[in-house]
């Protein structure tokens, strides 16, 4: 494998391509209209603009990727998360035209696309389940006389669902039936399917998921937990390795379990099982296909570094180490940076990065796609940054997290930094004791407050020197200044 597509953009495109090249791999970026000046466009070795703005129009284009994969004698494609890389038919049609899909096989993909599909392939395994229907229902009194027996709070849950599409709490018999009719509504214009399921439902549960590693030779190794517990309408915020409840035999068993569910869609290269953990219980959730959002923390307590094994794989080699190789280096954390009001709703916000410093120091990585003076544009997921912290224990990545924390400068947009501040200095988080429901218990905009909120002084003097040098240019940005402020920021000004 000489050649390598990224058929996708940002700060994923960029990150996979920079592994590529340590390994030698040439790169090839598409990329649409709203982002023909992005970083990776720029980074890759060779890049093709592959359609308009929206995501229609481009980067869910699979047949004119592969056109241009094949125009270009690309050897694989790798799709990185989101847009394709959880489509079979892509999968398929990659393979079809004599190129590597740096992913699982089709078959398994969809075995996992469908949380039916996956609960009746991993009950063999036995595997841990949350008690529920194994099959869809869609006739109203069995749904009635199945909740009954699991007992209420029930969850209605979407087959191909995720993101919190297609669910719904059920609290008693009463809304079982109007709630049924609006779970499978929302999935089947979600997803095109309106297949749905229920299972009790899990008051306080964590979030922890199982990184896997599996070769074309029948060897799979777990990388150890993520906890994931901090989360908003059901999109992680905040997510950290390892766990601070897992015990070291908790931690092997689920390890285990992980495993299986890989071998039981023979499952090949880099995937995620998710787990609901609750009171030292733990019940299989779903199994994601793909690279995930969080896998740099994993990364930081390992030190493999899972785009390269993805590719190693991928070229038919067997893994270069074994579950005994494999130890826990320190703790790590990460906080995605969203181009979101916090004090709005969490709001989406476009803008330009007027100024945009990011973090420096001991243990701070950031996978980014944006620089300053770019504009975020409104037609993809609001995500600008990764930040990740790695300390030798969990007291020092959060130190360090909210060091970088306070020195990320963002100024021109709103974004979730505040929101991650205070997450990171709550008494419940800072002890570890915290479920899924944090968010929607313990945050208020109100109880950002200001606190903690980064140096006045360093962004007045940012502020300072961006506006010398603008006024040498001879330019203004469209409100004179510097355009919008985070009011995060804004208090902080003016107390100098």
């Amino acid at each position: 494998m000489k050649k390598i597509l990224v058929a996708n953009r940002g700060e994923i495109a960029l990150r996979i391509m920079r592994s590529a090249k340590e390994m030698g791999i040439k790169t090839v970026a598409v990329y649409s209209t709203a982002d023909r000046n992005s970083p990776h466009v720029r980074f890759a070795d060779e890049a093709v603009c592959i359609g308009e703005a929206p995501s229609s129009e481009s980067y869910l284009q699979g047949a004119k990727i592969i056109s241009v994969a094949k125009s270009l004698k690309v050897d694989g494609i790798h799709p990185g998360y989101g847009f394709l890389s959880e489509n079979a038919g892509f999968s398929k049609k990659v393979k079809a035209a004599g190129m590597t899909f740096i992913g699982p096989g089709p078959r398994a993909i969809e075995i996992m696309g469908s949380k039916l599909a996956a609960k009746k392939a991993v009950k063999k395994f036995d595997i841990p389940m949350v008690p529920g229907s194994a099959e869809a229902i869609t006739d109203i009194k069995i749904a009635k006389k199945l909740a009954k027996e699991i007992g209420y709070p029930v969850l209605i849950k979407a087959s191909a669902g995720g993101g919190g599409k297609g669910m719904r709490i059920v609290e008693k018999e009463a809304d079982l039936s109007q709630n049924m009719k609006m779970a499978v509504s929302e999935a089947e214009s979600a997803f095109g399917d309106g297949s749905i399921f229920i299972e009790r439902y899990v008051n306080s549960p964590r979030h922890i998921e199982i990184q896997i590693l599996a070769d074309t030779h029948g060897n799979v190794v777990h990388l150890f937990e993520r906890e994931c517990s901090i989360q908003r309408r059901h999109q992680k915020v905040i997510e950290e390795a390892p766990s601070s409840v897992l015990s070291e035999k908790m931690r092997n068993e689920m390890g285990e379990a992980a495993i299986k569910v890989a071998k039981s869609c023979k499952y090949v290269g880099a995937g995620t099982v998710e787990f609901l953990y609750d009171g030292g219980a733990y019940y299989f959730l779903e199994m994601n296909t793909r690279l995930q959002v969080e896998h740099p923390v994993t990364e930081c307590i390992t030190g493999k570094d899972l785009v390269k094994e993805q590719i190693n794989i991928a070229r038919g080699n067997r893994l270069s180490f074994s579950q005994k190789d494999i130890v826990i280096q320190g703790h790590a954390i990460e906080v995605r940076v969203y181009a979101e009001d916090p004090y709005n709703g969490f709001l989406p916000d476009i803008g330009t990065l007027s100024v945009y410093k990011r973090p420096l120091g001991a243990g701070i990585r950031v996978d980014d796609g944006y620089e300053e003076g770019m504009e975020i544009p409104i037609y993809y997921d609001p995500m600008i940054a990764k930040l990740v912290a790695h300390g030798a224990n969990r007291k020092e990545a959060i130190a360090r997290m909210l060091q970088a924390i306070e020195e990320y400068v963002i100024i021109g947009i709103e974004t979730t930094l505040p929101f991650c501040n205070f997450v990171l200095k709550h008494k419940l988080f800072k002890s570890g004791q915290f479920d899924t429901h944090f968010i929607k218990e313990h945050f208020t905009k109100e109880a950002l407050a200001d606190e903690g909120s980064p140096d006045g002084a360093t962004i007045a003097s940012l502020i300072a020197a961006r506006l010398l040098k603008d006024h040498k240019a001879g330019k203004k940005s469209s409100n004179g200044v510097m355009g919008k402020r985070s009011s995060w920021r804004e208090n902080r000004l003016s107390e100098q």
